[in-house]
């Protein structure tokens, strides 16, 4: 808000419209931002920039919300923000209450957000914990930045994978010594022999029958309860079974018109003609369709829903991109397709990792990794690592409760805000006067503050979360600095006093939009 604010003000006293930034200078002395508007202007107007920017100062310095500007270097416009700009801001702040960061950006558009669609053979891991908890983040700041969203669970319910499940269920009920068979293509782990102990009565010989019955009591008695313990509500589990049986396939892929011819016998998609290296198969000269057909189809079926699609992929999808953009295009909808791709996610327990692998039966659960670290650390340790950067989830610091652990950080700040509060007394802070907060150390709490709806607006565009997490850890920092620094009750100065505790309460309520809405993890009261 108040970036916004000051950008208003430094493009109304240019001459001509220049794509100027705005940033905050690490040094105070420097002034609350700092400009490069005069230097851009100046290759424009073929002047000198501090000349420009002597000229650009002077109207600055007519408005009541600045105190002083100073030209530096080579034309840099240091702005120094009168206190009254900083007191309007924090009467925004507090009037949007739980509302503040809303924004209209969104106007209403209907985004679907298709995430973890793990393939439901075996329990969720914590590989699945980046999309899992990553895509729930993105849905809430999408929501929170004005569109309407819809997260959905593709279920992979067809194909291969379903037979061998059924497979595997059958030689696990023959009390076979399980790991030493030449099945190396069939899924391992223990969860396959205590379904087959716990459900003996739904094998049959039919193995994909097998298959799916299986698969629809992983579904309902792992995935789904996985689900809910990560804090996630899914408004829809949308069956590839159902593409097969209703022929949704068929249907939908027609949309694509001359793009799907026929050679030797099987059936292609023409994407080379949208940048793909090749033409892809959708149906197999056996009449078998590719998987490729079906999640065309659905993603066709999912346009027909909304107005913008966002995909979370694994890392090992990265190579699909290619195909799957070049159907949207053929569809005409490339740019209101969204694909974020994940990176690989390793568990380091005593500084030793550990392996995962659903196949072969050794990897790390969901619900364990829940279980030992809460979903609180377990969602915050996930989401605060950038989508293309590797994730070593550090075990042993998840596990602590302390400041070290950066949520516990975040958390502890915001039981200091509502300790402070509950401390005042009979204190009426509710309509202390802001006006005598002139602090820079107050200032600098209100305007970190005002920073969260333009990086709420950001990340509905980028889908940077991890910024979330960055700001909510600076804006402790903030916080701290600012208690350390000013005396928030003070018996000598009651007055002062009442328009801190109104900050305090304000910043609390700001730091718990952040945890509670957005992030999806606690505010506590007490730790």
């Amino acid at each position: 808000m108040l970036l916004s604010s000051v950008s208003k003000l430094v493009s109304k006293s240019l001459s001509q419209q220049v794509d100027f930034s705005l940033e905050i200078p690490p040094d105070k002395k420097y002034g609350d931002f700092a400009c490069n508007a005069a230097m851009l202007l100046a290759k424009e107007l073929k002047k000198n920039p501090r000349e420009v920017a002597e000229e650009i100062s002077q109207k600055l310095e007519k408005n009541e919300l600045v105190q002083k500007i100073e030209v530096a270097g080579p034309g840099f416009i240091n702005i120094f923000l009168a206190p009254a700009a900083f007191h309007a801001e924090f009467f925004e702040i507090e009037k949007a209450g739980k509302k503040f960061g809303e924004s209209k950006i969104g106007k209403k558009q209907k985004v679907l957000l298709e995430f973890i669609s793990a393939n439901p053979t075996g329990p969720l891991t914590i590989a699945n914990g980046r999309g899992g908890f990553g895509g729930d983040v993105v849905a809430r700041v999408l929501e929170k930045a004005g569109f309407e969203v819809a997260r959905e669970f593709y279920v992979n319910d067809a194909g291969r994978q379903i037979i061998l499940l059924g497979e595997s269920v059958q030689l696990a009920s023959k009390n076979t010594v399980y790991r030493i068979q030449n099945t190396e293509d069939l899924y391992q782990g223990e969860y396959v022999q205590e379904l087959a102990k716990k459900f003996p009565a739904k094998i049959s010989k039919d193995a994909k029958k097998t298959g799916e019955v299986f698969l629809q009591i992983l579904l309902e008695n792992e995935v789904k309860p996985s689900i809910e313990k990560m804090g996630i509500k899914f408004d829809k589990f949308f069956s590839e079974k159902i593409l097969h049986d209703q022929k949704l396939i068929e249907k939908n892929l027609e949309k694509f018109g001359s793009k799907i011819y026929e050679k030797d016998g099987a059936t292609f998609l023409r994407t080379t003609d949208c940048g793909d290296d090749k033409d892809r198969v959708l149906k197999k000269a056996d009449g078998e369709w590719t998987y490729f057909a079906a999640d065309i189809a659905y993603h066709a079926d999912k346009f027909s829903r909304a107005d913008k699609l966002i995909d979370i992929w694994g890392a090992d999808h990265h190579g699909y991109l290619g195909r799957i953009f070049a159907a949207a295009e053929t569809l005409g909808r490339r740019d209101d397709l969204a694909i974020i791709v994940t990176q690989l996610v390793k568990l380091f327990r005593e500084g030793v990792e550990v392996r995962m692998s659903k196949r072969a039966g050794n990897f790390e659960l969901m619900d364990d990794l829940i279980r030992e670290v809460g979903a609180d650390v377990a969602r915050w340790f996930f989401v605060m690592r950038d989508w293309n950067t590797h994730l070593n989830f550090d075990l042993d610091l998840a596990k602590k409760q302390s400041t070290e652990n950066p949520v516990f950080y975040v958390q502890y700040a915001h039981t200091r805000l509502a300790s402070i509060l509950e401390k005042s007394g009979d204190l009426d802070y509710k309509n202390g006067k802001i006006e005598l907060l002139i602090d820079f150390a107050e200032f600098g709490l209100i305007k970190k503050l005002a920073e969260l709806p333009e990086l709420i607006v950001e990340i509905a565009q980028n889908y940077s979360i991890n910024s979330l997490t960055t700001f909510a850890t600076e804006l402790a920092s903030t916080f701290h600095k600012f208690y350390e620094k000013c005396r928030v009750v003070d018996p000598e100065n009651p007055e002062l006093s009442a328009a801190r505790l109104r900050l305090v309460a304000t910043t609390k309520e700001v730091l718990r939009i952040v945890l509670e809405d957005l992030v999806g993890v606690s505010a506590p009261v007490k730790m």
